[in-house]
């Protein structure tokens, strides 16, 4: 299957794909306090998830707002005090579902790959060198570029 075919066609994968998900992924100090609250297995104060990051709180809060935005948290107030918990069975369904999607399009063996992708091609990747350090001899010299022929891998 071509990419411009993938892309007429409506699989799975296309729902699971969530942007938001993966831009709530994308920044450390979420997978930080996302982990830290895993890890804890309870609803956590703002201020408690604050002491694991070393950010200011209100900072912890904007990023705990965004996670639950996306879904992978689920966030309750009591008086000033405003508490988060992981959506535990949630968020593993949504892992599991989104690596089974993935998974049902990998190819079985990379040779019987007949798109127009020919991934069981060797790859020719040009690497250049680091030009040399200003004021030596050989500063006028160009970088040179080493081509190399690297191997598919099977997955």
């Amino acid at each position: 299957m071509s990419p411009s075919q993938a892309s007429s066609c409506c699989g799975p994968a296309d729902h699971l794909l969530d942007p938001e998900l993966f831009k709530a992924l994308g920044d450390p100090t979420r997978t930080q306090l996302l982990g830290c609250l895993i890890k804890c297995g309870r609803a956590c104060s703002v201020s408690e998830l604050a002491a694991c990051c070393h950010v200011d709180l209100s900072v912890v809060s904007r990023h705990l707002q965004h996670l639950e935005r996306a879904g992978l948290l689920e966030g309750s107030k009591a008086g000033r005090t405003v508490s988060y918990i992981v959506r535990y069975q949630h968020l593993a369904s949504l892992l599991r579902s989104l690596a089974e999607a993935i998974s049902s399009h990998q190819p079985t063996d990379a040779a019987a790959c007949t798109g127009p992708c020919n991934c069981s091609a060797p790859i020719t990747i040009t690497v250049a060198k680091k030009a040399p350090a200003a004021g030596t001899s050989s500063a006028r010299i160009a970088p040179r570029t080493t081509p190399r022929t690297l191997k598919a891998r099977k997955s």
